[in-house]
């Protein structure tokens, strides 16, 4: 009798522990589960990368405009940091989009959102940017970002060069001077001769943009002899408005009140 009952109180002890330690898992296991706070939708699935059904026949989505700085400027660095993550996802799923429309040889309906998204993450970098940059005025008295300076490239044309850090000096990297200074990269015959063709280019880009608007102005002048002239000379400042009057071309089949 006495091995009996203490068998049975074993084996009851047992059973116990036993279901104890079954609720312990399962209550983990629910609070594993259950989520009180989600970033994105309890479906992760590959459909995130397109959109809802109910657009895919639509040949034209009705949208909002992109986020404005003024907007961004007064929202703060957590709410920026969400709505980078939201924008993120919609570009990526516009850009999915936009490829299985030309693969299916379809229109892609509305592509502006592109736009107006990428619009939107760069006002959110700008802002991001104006912050960084109070903050290290703030701190340090300098700006926190990359200093950029004006120099003349290889090609004997002005650049901006963002500075970045090299482990050898240049005083003492002999092979960037002898090769970019003393042998004549930007002296040499080639990028002299390339310099002064391109040169050449843009002053005949500018002449013809020059003569360009002084012929405007006097088809203007022909058509419309009684407009406003402060208007015109402040819209065609380059332009010699009382020379152009004087043209053949401007005056007409008629007599000039000027």
């Amino acid at each position: 009798m006495m091995n009996t009952a203490m068998i049975s109180n074993l084996f009851r002890n047992t059973l116990a522990r036993c279901l104890r330690s079954q609720n312990v898992v399962n209550i983990a296991a629910a609070s594993v589960v259950k989520r009180d706070l989600h970033t994105t939708n309890p479906n992760n699935e590959l459909m995130e990368f397109f959109d809802l059904k109910k657009n895919w026949t639509e040949t034209n989505i009705r949208v909002g405009r992109s986020w404005k700085l003024d907007e961004l400027r007064i929202k703060s660095n957590s709410d920026l940091h969400k709505l980078w993550f939201v924008l993120l996802k919609e570009r990526n799923m516009l850009y999915t989009m936009e490829h299985e429309c030309n693969y299916k040889m379809k229109l892609f309906p509305n592509p502006e959102r592109i736009d107006k998204v990428q619009e939107s993450m760069n006002n959110i970098e700008t802002v991001i940017r104006e912050r960084n940059v109070a903050y290290y005025k703030l701190e340090t008295g300098e700006t926190g970002e990359r200093p950029v300076e004006d120099v003349v490239n290889v090609f004997g044309l002005p650049e901006k060069y963002e500075k970045s850090e090299y482990y050898v000096p240049r005083f003492m990297n002999t092979k960037w001077v002898k090769t970019y200074l003393e042998h004549g990269l930007i002296n040499s015959m080639a990028v002299k001769k390339f310099y002064r063709l391109n040169r050449e280019k843009q002053k005949n880009i500018e002449r013809k943009a020059r003569n360009r608007d002084y012929s405007h102005v006097q088809q203007l002048l022909k058509r419309f002899p009684n407009m406003d002239m402060d208007a015109l000379k402040a819209q065609y400042p380059d332009v010699d408005i009382e020379k152009a009057k004087r043209t053949k071309k401007a005056r007409g089949h008629f007599m000039p009140q000027y």
